[in-house]
């Protein structure tokens, strides 16, 4: 009878209904693919970054999981907005940008369209 008890909890507990990282993972994955294929790149919203928020997004939650993944988009949602400075440094007459949380990115890391 304890056997029984066991494996029917182990069971319930396997199935109880929680989703895991990896099955979290893909649903962000397949939620940017959508977004891809819904939204042309005429509508969507303009990146500052080199590489589009939603690439970066895609690739760091591909090579890292999900929680490097959600990290990745919540500093992207966070910068990629309003509030940050393009700066032309004096001494190497190099371009950076201060993102609104004040961190320097290069030039190579912003949009080509920034530096125009």
């Amino acid at each position: 009878m304890l056997w029984i008890r066991r494996n029917t909890r182990s069971y319930y507990n396997k199935t109880d209904g929680c989703l895991s990282k990896a099955k979290m993972k893909i649903f962000l994955l397949i939620g940017i693919k959508i977004y891809w294929l819904l939204m042309p790149k005429s509508k969507r919203k303009k990146c500052i970054f080199r590489t589009s928020c939603s690439n970066y997004v895609f690739k760091i939650t591909a090579k890292g999981g999900l929680w490097k993944g959600l990290k990745a988009l919540k500093f992207r949602y966070v910068n990629c907005r309003h509030g940050y400075q393009l700066f032309k440094n004096p001494i190497n007459n190099k371009i950076h940008l201060i993102l609104p949380n004040r961190e320097v990115i290069n030039e190579e890391n912003i949009a080509e369209r920034l530096l125009k």
